[in-house]
């Protein structure tokens, strides 16, 4: 096969992509090629036009097939399922038709997607923005997105009770699924969400003790100064680097919004 190429940055909506990248690498070994081409949101590159003839949404990751006439593939949870359909060919992320509950379980896998894509997903991202990145300190927009945020941890919670995986037989099997819950989840600090519930909490551990799973979360160079000082335990957010990291990614986060509002006056 010739190698897909992946556009994208290390947030959690890139970070789902790159895990499963990286768990159908370590299952497929050679078979499976793929290339990293990042994408500097600081410089607003996906907004170039290059990059919006891949994706016009001008949002990353997105996802280009040369093995299918350069067939482009936007947002997450379609890349996600993309690559389920056409590079895991032994199921080892999903369930055969073979099994007699490979459609329910199919659909279990599709609801939870659609509660991270339209819950966890946006809360969370505006917590994150609220909590991090807002010129102006607004409590109610905090406390809203925060707090839902948590609310939505618990049903998660709920789901994994007695459970290793979030779909499957017994303690569950890893799937798509959880690789599309896992990053958001793990970035709850950032949201400034301190704490995540006893079965979330081990879950996410869970994810992280995956070989695969770890090394994509720190493409695409193995380094992710960020992503270690949200895994410290001792972490608050309150340190004078990490605010300065904030009011930096503050800077063009406003810089991009402007921009945007200013293109579609026109």
């Amino acid at each position: 096969m010739q190698p897909l190429k992946l556009y994208s940055a290390p947030t959690p909506n890139g970070q789902k992509v790159h895990t499963f990248l990286e768990e159908l690498k370590a299952v497929y070994g050679d078979k499976f090629q793929y290339e990293y081409h990042a994408v500097s949101l600081k410089e607003n590159q996906q907004k170039e036009k290059w990059f919006l003839d891949i994706n016009p949404n001008g949002r990353i990751p997105a996802l280009q097939d040369p093995n299918r006439d350069n067939f482009n593939v936007f947002e997450t949870a379609a890349i996600l399922l993309y690559l389920e359909k056409h590079y895991d060919p032994e199921h080892k992320f999903s369930w055969p038709s073979s099994n007699p509950k490979a459609d329910d379980y199919r659909n279990e896998v599709l609801q939870l997607m659609f509660f991270v894509h339209g819950g966890v997903g946006p809360m969370q991202g505006q917590a994150n923005h609220f909590y991090r990145y807002a010129p102006e300190k607004i409590q109610y927009g905090i406390d809203r997105y925060q707090n839902e945020t948590i609310r939505l941890y618990s049903v998660l919670d709920k789901v994994l009770e007695g459970r290793d995986w979030l779909v499957g037989d017994g303690k569950g099997q890893f799937s798509l699924a959880d690789i599309n819950a896992y990053p958001w989840v793990q970035w709850h600090k950032w949201a400034g969400v301190k704490d995540l519930p006893s079965n979330v909490a081990a879950w996410v551990k869970r994810n992280l003790d995956r070989p695969a799973t770890k090394k994509g979360m720190y493409l695409p160079d193995g380094k992710h100064e960020l992503l270690d000082k949200i895994l410290d335990p001792n972490f608050d957010g309150e340190d004078e680097e990490t605010k300065a990291h904030a009011k930096e990614s503050s800077a063009w986060v406003m810089k991009g919004m402007k921009e945007d509002a200013e293109k579609n006056k026109k």
